[in-house]
C-alpha cells in the first residue's frame, strides 16, 4: 500500500513538473511575441508633431513608449524628460563620465514633444527648446543642452565639455551595445 502511495505521489509529482514547465515556456513565448509586437508597432508610426488630449493613447503607445517602458505621456514628469534628454544626449556629448544612454531617434523626439503639449511640467519651456532644435537636426548646443538638464538634476560629475566628432559618436554608440 505504501509503494502504491509513493507511486501514485511521484506520478503527481511528475506530471506537475511537466506542466508547471510547459506554461513557463508558453508564457515567456506569450511575452517574447508581445515584445516583438510593440517593436513592430513602435517602428510603423508616425506623429506628425500634432497635440493630443490628455488621456488619450498614441498608436505606438500601446505597448510601451519609445524608450521602452510603460509611462504613457500623460504620465510624465520633470525627473523622466530630464532623464530621457540627459541619457539620449550622451550620444554626442564629451563628459568624463556618463551615466545612462537612451539613443538619439525621431520618434523620441517627436514623442517627448507631443508630451510637452499635454503635461504640466516646470522646465517645459527649456525642454521644447532643446527639443525642437534636435528635431530640426540641429545639435550644434547638445553640450549646453547637456549641462542645461545635467545642472537640473543636480549633477556633480560628468559635466560635458563638448561635442563629440562624428567618428567619436560612433563609437560610443557601438561601446553601449
Amino acid at each position: 500500500m505504501k509503494k502504491a502511495l509513493w507511486g501514485l505521489g511521484f506520478i503527481v509529482v511528475l506530471v506537475l513538473g511537466v506542466l508547471g514547465y510547459m506554461l513557463t515556456t508558453e508564457l515567456a513565448s506569450v511575452v517574447e511575441r508581445n515584445e516583438e509586437e510593440a517593436v513592430t508597432e513602435t517602428e510603423g508610426v508616425e506623429t506628425n508633431n500634432k497635440k493630443v488630449e490628455a488621456g488619450k493613447v498614441l498608436a505606438h503607445e500601446e505597448n510601451g513608449n519609445p524608450f521602452g517602458t510603460s509611462t504613457k505621456l500623460a504620465e510624465m514628469n520633470d525627473k523622466l524628460y530630464q532623464d530621457y534628454l540627459h541619457g539620449m544626449s550622451h550620444q554626442k556629448v564629451e563628459a568624463d563620465e556618463k551615466w545612462g544612454f537612451y539613443p538619439i531617434t525621431e520618434k523620441r523626439i517627436q514623442w517627448l514633444l507631443n508630451g510637452l503639449d499635454i503635461t504640466e511640467l516646470k522646465h517645459e519651456k527649456e525642454y521644447r527648446k532643446i527639443l525642437e532644435r534636435w528635431a530640426s537636426g540641429n545639435f550644434s548646443k547638445v553640450d549646453i543642452d547637456h549641462n542645461i538638464i545635467w545642472e537640473m538634476q543636480n549633477g556633480n560629475i560628468g559635466k560635458a565639455t563638448g561635442i563629440l566628432s562624428p567618428e567619436e559618436e560612433q563609437a560610443y554608440i557601438e561601446s553601449q551595445n
